[in-house]
């Protein structure tokens, strides 16, 4: 569910919600890990085999780079002799990827990049990325297929979700769908909605009574219509995760669509702040190969080795990692794992961000929302 001049529609919840440091999605949970380079876990190539091999990971920064250093880049590292390094970029680095490739100097061999960057660096008759073949290994094969992708692997679900003060609502009936949130009269108080048309779409409609299974393809007429409906009441219609925290912290609002990272951090810094995982719009972070790159054979042991689902509970010793292999809830503690994006209760009634419909109809929907912003 980029996630953000106006962002692409690429930078979605995902994508805004990549980092704590910058907008982004996830948070740090307060704990912090410990030797978890020590944990037994399947080593899959031999140092020997390895000399001299170092590959370069496009990732999300901030907490995700701490986190993915010590429950991937170095533990990898330990049981292969192939060094990861970690670097920051754009939060859908397509035009990136697309002049390392079409020139053949890789800075980066792979990229964490989400489903509707890799629509578009697969489309139009050209590859920007390697097909990774890995659905046959028993690891891989765990994923669920909605995760997965012929050019990448599922290793982090992100989410949109409504957040809203508890100390606003006591005393009172909370919101708890997003129809609650256009509902002015029965909840009262301050609003902020997204100013951008990715996510905030797909949430006018759900307020206007489409089911999470119809919400695609999203009917624009519709959706303008139903936010025509609130507009007036948007006390603050924002553009960057750290507005949200800032505002969930001040108490200016008291209710917010926002990515589900920004509640959490929030959370952690001891706001009130309760998160509504009813209708969730969500979508899918890949582990993807960059075309050409002399060490694809590496980045494929790497990406076997991180699909572990022992090795991705780790990650929860960060921030709620939406986790894509479903036995990793196994080795996670219940009540942080109803925190996690893909925690079965909070999937029952989300959204799959529709890759394929928002590449195709993000311009027009971009432009039709920047007019009606402005009316």
């Amino acid at each position: 569910m980029k996630r953000k001049t106006s962002a692409s529609p690429l930078d979605t919840a995902k994508k805004s919600d990549a980092t704590l440091a910058q907008p982004g999605r996830r948070t740090a949970m307060k704990s912090a890990i410990v030797g978890a380079a020590a944990v037994a876990f399947p080593f899959v190539w031999t140092p020997s085999r390895a000399a001299s091999k170092r590959i370069v990971v496009r990732d999300d920064g901030g907490i995700y780079t701490k986190a993915y250093d010590a429950v991937y880049y170095k533990p990898f590292a330990k049981a292969t002799g192939i060094e990861v390094v970690g670097v920051q970029a754009n939060a859908e680095p397509t035009a990136q990827i697309k002049s390392m490739v079409e020139a053949g100097s890789y800075t980066w061999d792979m990229a964490k990049i989400s489903q509707p960057a890799i629509l578009l660096l697969t489309s139009g008759g050209k590859e920007y990325l390697e097909r990774h073949g890995l659905e046959a290994d028993p690891t891989i094969a765990k994923i669920p297929k909605q995760y997965m992708s012929p050019f990448g692997v599922g290793t982090n679900v992100y989410s949109t979700v409504l957040a809203y003060r508890t100390d606003a609502f006591k005393g009172r009936k909370a919101p708890s769908s997003w129809a609650d949130l256009w509902n002015v009269k029965d909840f009262p108080g301050r609003r902020s909605i997204r100013k951008y048309p990715f996510d905030t779409i797909e949430q006018a409609l759900l307020a206007d009574g489409v089911a999470p299974g119809s919400v695609y393809p999203c009917d624009f007429d519709r959706a303008f219509k139903s936010l025509d409906k609130i507009a007036k009441q948007v006390a603050v219609w924002w553009t960057t995760g750290a507005q949200v925290e800032q505002m969930l912290g001040s108490g200016e609002v008291d209710m917010v669509a926002t990515w589900a990272s920004r509640a959490q951090s929030a959370q952690a810094n001891g706001v009130p702040v309760e998160i509504v995982w009813n209708q969730n719009i969500w979508g899918v972070d890949n582990w993807s190969i960059l075309k050409g790159t002399p060490n694809a054979a590496a980045c494929r042991e790497f990406i076997k080795f991180a699909s572990d689902p022992k090795r991705q509970a780790e990650l929860v010793k960060y921030f709620p990692a939406g986790m894509t292999q479903p036995e990793a809830f196994n080795y996670v503690k219940p009540e942080i794992a109803k925190n996690c994006p893909t925690f079965p209760d909070n999937m029952k009634s989300g959204v799959h961000i529709n890759a394929q419909f928002w590449q195709q109809n993000q311009s027009v929907a971009l432009e039709r929302f920047n007019r009606w912003i402005l009316t």
